[in-house]
């Protein structure tokens, strides 16, 4: 079933998520609708905090972007990303063990808004997968980017909240715009 993807203003995507002890059947529900969402809004990435839950659940899938490659490893191995997608995580825990670069990046709750963002290029991921089965590996590339933008999300962070300032100032009158616009239809 599709899902409303809560656009900037909505206050959930400012609410950290709760922690997630055991995969029910509303969760197995909730991570197949969030699939179908995200596929349906073309992107790589929908965080729980995006359709108005405060959890902490992310579903990524990179295998759409041929221009920003991604690279995994499970156990110091590489593997092929595309067998690991669709990818759910949940309670993820992430560490830089790369370098900081600057890339682009938009988010379904801020349509057709995009900036460049900083962030590590090569991070550790521990959580939980769709099972519930604990999973840990390495990525870099967009993988990298996806799970860092996916997991702020499940922290109450915003892509715009890591905007440098000079970026989020000429994006100021969008942003102020769809705030706005979120505001006033949550109001109705």
């Amino acid at each position: 079933m599709l899902l409303e993807v809560v656009k900037y203003g909505t206050p959930a995507l400012r609410q950290k998520g709760a922690l997630i002890d055991h995969v029910t059947p509303t969760i197995k529900k909730l991570i197949g609708d969030m699939l179908e969402t995200m596929y349906a809004h073309k992107g790589v990435g929908l965080a729980a905090q995006q359709v108005g839950l405060a959890l902490q659940l992310t579903v990524i899938d990179v295998r759409g972007a041929t221009d920003r490659p991604s690279s995994l490893e499970r156990g110091g191995v590489p593997v092929d990303v595309a067998e690991f997608m669709p990818m759910v995580l949940m309670n993820p825990k992430i560490t830089p063990v790369g370098q900081r670069i600057i890339g682009p990046e938009g988010c379904l709750s801020f349509p057709e808004i995009f900036g460049d963002i900083e962030r590590v290029d090569v991070v550790d991921v521990e959580g939980l997968d769709k099972d519930g089965k604990k999973i840990e590996f390495r990525c870099g590339g967009l993988l990298s980017r996806a799970i860092q933008h996916e997991t702020d999300h499940l922290n109450g962070i915003l892509f715009i909240d890591r905007m440098d300032k000079a970026t989020k100032e000429e994006l100021r009158p969008e942003l102020d715009r769809l705030q706005a616009e979120t505001k006033a239809r949550l109001k109705q």
